[in-house]
């Protein structure tokens, strides 16, 4: 660290005195040698783990060929991908980004151009998108002021206008912010940084009969649950409803900056020139997103995720007996262990220290960790978290 000019770099998190170097799968390395069992996994973004050999092929290939001739011009990645994400979903039209906020935000314009084409008895365009407490969407200045996290309304001062924050899994509260201005309803089926809080079957099916009887799109926000992370390829899938919109982002690249935007073809009324982007669904990304999309697809994938998120429950489980913790939650993949107490960061911290292998978490409240593994983790790298994860919390506590 003491030779690299970290100085030049904005200080926009707390990082830790550590360069990684490369990694493989659950595994980093930083340049002294150390290596790391990783159930973080850039926040649920490595799907298939680090450097998959397939998606280093998949890219290596692709950039030989062609990485961006501008999203003015059709790709054969970009064309594919978009059809097995429509083949696979509820979904008609695809738009694709580079991040889960680009494409929420492409999401709050969609059905705000809706609006103004369902306008108002008077004629008025409908903008309003009901959204929930705690919930994250991003972190431009519109999906910070759709997110209800709390402190993001003062921070960037004034917000956009036209979101108001219903109570989660409280079907009474949506109703009762409904009015003549209100276009759509918006949420994450599990709210992943409140702390992996899903949605209930009954809330998502009550919230998609409202939205369909007040001619209301329904928008989810699937950036961290999509793309099999919770044991399907998108987490409403359980509730076995169909959404008016779809964002999702993180795991669909594997890594790699993509995201998209979903739609049914009804909702689909962006006319050419309101909504672009110079690097969007260009065929490096595509490309690598079509080798993520083909493993989750693949026949047993998602069903070893079941498998592996059961397995992952109940080590957790076992952990929250021996010390006294309050349980666990989560679906799949995403999983959060609800410490009772604020010792969320000194865990993390003292897991990253470990010797003579570190151990990467989060702790997105100070009451609870989450873990977000690769979907391909395995069974004894699951073990191994656990075994290091006492080991820590017997040092702390």
């Amino acid at each position: 660290m003491q030779d690299l000019p970290i100085h030049a770099l904005m200080p926009i998190a707390h990082r830790p005195d550590i360069v990684f170097s490369h990694g493989q799968g659950s595994w980093l390395v930083d340049t002294r040698g150390k290596r790391y069992l990783d159930f973080v996994q850039g926040w649920a973004v490595n799907g298939l783990g680090h450097s998959p050999p397939a998606l280093v092929r998949a890219i290596s290939e692709q950039a030989e060929k062609l990485i961006n001739p501008s999203p003015a011009f059709y790709t054969e990645p970009m064309i594919l991908l978009a059809d097995a994400l429509c083949r696979h979903s509820a979904f008609d039209k695809v738009f694709f980004a580079n991040s889960g906020a680009e494409a929420n935000e492409g999401a709050i314009k969609l059905a705000r151009k809706w609006g103004r084409l369902h306008p108002r008895a008077d004629g008025a365009a409908r903008f309003e998108i009901v959204t929930f407490d705690n919930g994250f969407h991003g972190r431009t200045l519109a999906t910070m002021s759709a997110s209800g996290k709390p402190g993001w309304d003062t921070m960037f001062a004034p917000q956009v206008l036209g979101f108001k924050k219903a109570r989660f899994n409280d079907i009474e509260s949506v109703k009762a912010l409904i009015n003549d201005d209100t276009i759509a309803v918006m949420l994450e089926p599990i709210q992943g940084e409140a702390g992996v809080i899903p949605a209930t079957d009954d809330f998502l099916r009550e919230l998609r009969e409202l939205t369909r009887q007040r001619g209301l799109l329904l928008i989810a926000d699937e950036v961290q649950t999509g793309c099999g992370r919770t044991g399907r390829l998108f987490a409403h899938q359980y509730a076995g409803i169909e959404p008016d919109i779809m964002t999702l982002g993180k795991g669909i690249g594997g890594g790699v900056p993509l995201a998209a935007l979903l739609c049914r073809d009804e909702v689909s009324v962006f006319e050419p020139g309101e909504q672009g982007g110079t690097y969007n669904g260009n065929p490096l990304m595509t490309a690598a997103g079509l080798v993520v999309f083909g493993e989750l697809s693949a026949p047993g994938f998602l069903e070893n995720v079941v498998r592996l998120g059961d397995v992952l429950r109940d080590r957790l489980l076992t952990l929250s007996e021996e010390f006294g913790f309050e349980g666990e939650r989560g679906v799949g993949l995403l999983r959060a262990l609800k410490l009772g107490r604020d010792i969320g960061p000194q865990i993390v911290e003292k897991a990253r220290e470990f010797a003579p292998e570190g151990l990467l978490l989060n702790a997105p409240r100070p009451d609870l960790l989450r873990f977000m593994p690769a979907l391909n983790v395995g069974e004894d790298e699951i073990e191994k978290m656990a075994d290091m994860l006492r080991a820590v919390l017997r040092s702390i506590l």
